[in-house]
């Protein structure tokens, strides 16, 4: 009995714990951006020095404020210039029109032949011709002396200046190549609310759907979280990130969210119930792969090589490799061997614990010596076996 007693105590005690189905649902954490709702670059769109400007760095602006002023001298002489063109214009057609009715007034006598009549009557529509187009000119220099005045193009905040009151600013053209020349001036953004663009990998861009929503914390200010819809997804996936671009969109009514700003997005999304979840302290990392101890029914260790899913922090998804009622070795020692008899123990309520308590019961009542020490089940220790 003393033997079997020491045979006992000589094999490794196991906490066994079993395989777990995981969460209806789980956080995904990633990084985000915030962007404005609008964002316009503000550029010039006549040349000229400007005057004066008369919104800075976070001014509030509604639709038509005055931005800044262009003073525009070569402007304003073509200007005068196409004015005073117009005027030459009506003054050549009003003669042409009274020569033609004169001439048409002849056209019944002998004085003057029908060609001289039509020849007048051409002229006096090609002067009035050249009245609209005069007046057209006249259009085009009031429509650019109009843009003199730099003004905001919808409600939001002046995000940028970068011109001062002297400086010489270029006109922007009519397409968009030619702004390499051009002056931008401000920015204006709509911050009424905020886009948010997180890039979800591709194994969780499946779980995306119209409906959900996520939670945003800033850096500087974690206690304080917003609440985002989603909007859309970009429905494809990046080839270098491997990622899809999703957008949400905040409410910002007292502007505390500032475009460009990093963001922690956070995702409650469904997860597969019956995927199982083991503490990661019950994996083994072996050169052949991910294992864990399982204990069959004499006892003995048998590894099993696993497929892990996702880390869910202190849990790990067990996609491969494992069966709900297998009884797994939490914690093993690395030198744990195939087929090594082992005797299993049961950890107490919540192994997901870093440090799991053991609750072990003895195999058998203990005994006591014939002084009346109570002695482990295991038998005496070695040293009280030695003659005193």
């Amino acid at each position: 009995a003393l033997a079997e007693r020491a045979d006992d105590a000589s094999v490794p005690r196991v906490q066994v714990i079993a395989p777990k189905p995981g969460p209806a649902r789980r956080e995904l954490s990633l990084p985000g951006a915030l962007n404005a709702w609008y964002e316009a670059p503000i550029y010039a769109q006549v040349s000229g020095y400007v005057k004066m400007w008369d919104k800075d760095y976070g001014a509030a602006v509604k639709t038509g404020d005055l931005l800044a002023t262009i003073d525009t001298p070569t402007l304003d002489a073509e200007y005068a210039a196409a004015k005073a063109n117009l005027a030459v214009a009506q003054a050549r057609y009003k003669l042409a029109a009274v020569t033609a009715k004169r001439w048409a007034s002849l056209s019944g006598t002998q004085a003057v032949s029908q060609q001289e009549v039509d020849v007048q009557a051409a002229n006096a529509e090609a002067e009035r011709a050249q009245v609209e187009a005069a007046s057209q000119n006249v259009a085009r220099y009031a429509a650019q002396e109009a843009f003199k005045r730099v003004v905001a193009p919808f409600d939001g905040v002046v995000t940028s200046r970068q011109t001062d009151i002297g400086d010489y600013v270029n006109a922007a053209g009519g397409d968009v190549g030619n702004r390499g020349a051009a002056s931008e001036l401000f920015t204006v953004a709509d911050v009424h609310a905020l886009r948010v663009f997180v890039h979800v990998p591709q194994d969780d861009a499946g779980l995306i759907r119209p409906g959900l929503t996520a939670t945003l914390r800033l850096p500087q200010d974690p206690d304080h979280t917003y609440e985002a819809k989603f909007m859309t997804t970009a429905q494809a996936v990046g080839p270098q990130t491997r990622t899809v671009t999703t957008e949400f969109s905040v409410d910002n009514p007292d502007h505390k969210l500032w475009p460009g700003s990093y963001v922690q997005v956070m995702l409650s999304v469904p997860s597969d119930p019956d995927i199982l979840v083991l503490p990661e302290q019950a994996l083994l990392f072996r050169s052949n792969g991910m294992q864990v101890a399982v204990l069959g029914a004499d006892d003995r260790v048998h590894l099993k090589n696993v497929s892990l899913g996702l880390n869910l922090g202190k849990t790990v998804q067990i996609v491969g490799g494992l069966g709900r009622n297998d009884r797994v070795i939490n914690n093993p020692s690395a030198g744990l061997l195939e087929g090594e008899r082992v005797k299993p123990v049961t950890p107490v309520a919540g192994y997901n614990d870093e440090a799991p308590k053991i609750v072990e019961q003895p195999s058998e009542p203990p005994a006591r010596s014939g002084s009346g020490i109570v002695e482990p089940a295991g038998g005496p220790s070695p040293e009280d076996r030695e003659p005193k």
